[in-house]
């Protein structure tokens, strides 16, 4: 499958992966601030943003097709920087490609399968919305609030709300949710490795160390302290000076 992408800057590579619901817009924070340094890939994952989409809906789907793309691009010893979903997609990575991939920094998720959804709310909101068939953003949003949604959140979602409709693919994340909150452990990628946790966020638990370190026996964690599971958004300076320090060891 062939990703939207959006390459610039110049430098080492960087490549940014967005979570569940998102697209390639979703790290900016980050892109418009290391792309003064460093060249950076942003990607639409399948079924996401201006990507195709597809029935298909896994790890091993999706990091495949990032893979075909940096080979194309002809890019190598790359920085992976994901949040939540797009943070899974880079850990599967180093399973297919371990050797073109030189360093790690994943936001607030772990390798681990989850066994509770958090996205029940979110998901009934989305489908209210396509129901109702409104076409407007402000229409769209008063539907989520009647159904208490957070604020930060209705507007997160809005991003990917165009002439009444989700560009993602609504009912294949809905269908293959189980996929998304699993995880396959994948062998042991001895490089370096930091997870960035929001202190206030669920994803990354202290009883998901031992799975850390057997997947990834470098890894290192940074608390961003107040901060739930959009801690990029959040607190994006303490992210950023995070990121910089650790590329530039």
């Amino acid at each position: 499958m062939k990703l939207n992408y959006r390459l610039q800057g110049n430098g080492q590579i960087i490549v940014l992966i967005h979570g569940l619901f998102g697209s390639l817009d979703n790290l900016g924070v980050l892109a418009r601030d290391l792309q003064q340094d460093y060249q950076i890939l942003q990607v639409d994952l399948r079924n996401h943003g201006l990507s195709p989409h597809s029935s298909e809906m896994d790890y091993q789907v999706m990091a495949e097709d990032l893979l075909t793309l940096l080979n194309e691009l002809a890019l190598e010893n790359i920085t992976l920087v994901g949040h939540s979903m797009g943070g899974k997609v880079a850990m599967k990575l180093t399973e297919l490609a371990p050797a073109l991939i030189k360093q790690l920094v994943v936001i607030d998720i772990a390798p681990v399968a989850y066994q509770e959804s958090h996205h029940d709310d979110v998901f009934a909101a989305l489908n209210a919305v396509t129901q109702s068939g409104v076409k407007q953003r402000s229409e769209a949003s008063e539907i989520m609030r009647q159904l208490n949604l957070h604020e930060g959140v209705i507007q997160f979602l809005l991003k990917s709300f165009h002439a009444g409709e989700w560009r993602f693919n609504l009912p294949v994340l809905q269908q293959r949710y189980g996929d998304i909150i699993g995880w396959q452990t994948v062998p042991e990628w001895n490089k370096p490795v930091i997870f960035i946790r929001g202190e206030l966020s669920p994803y990354i638990q202290d009883s998901y160390r031992t799975a850390i370190a057997h997947q990834f026996p470098q890894a290192r964690a940074y608390v961003v302290a107040g901060c739930g599971h959009w801690v990029h958004a959040e607190k994006p300076q303490h992210v950023i000076r995070i990121i910089r320090k650790f590329l530039q060891n």
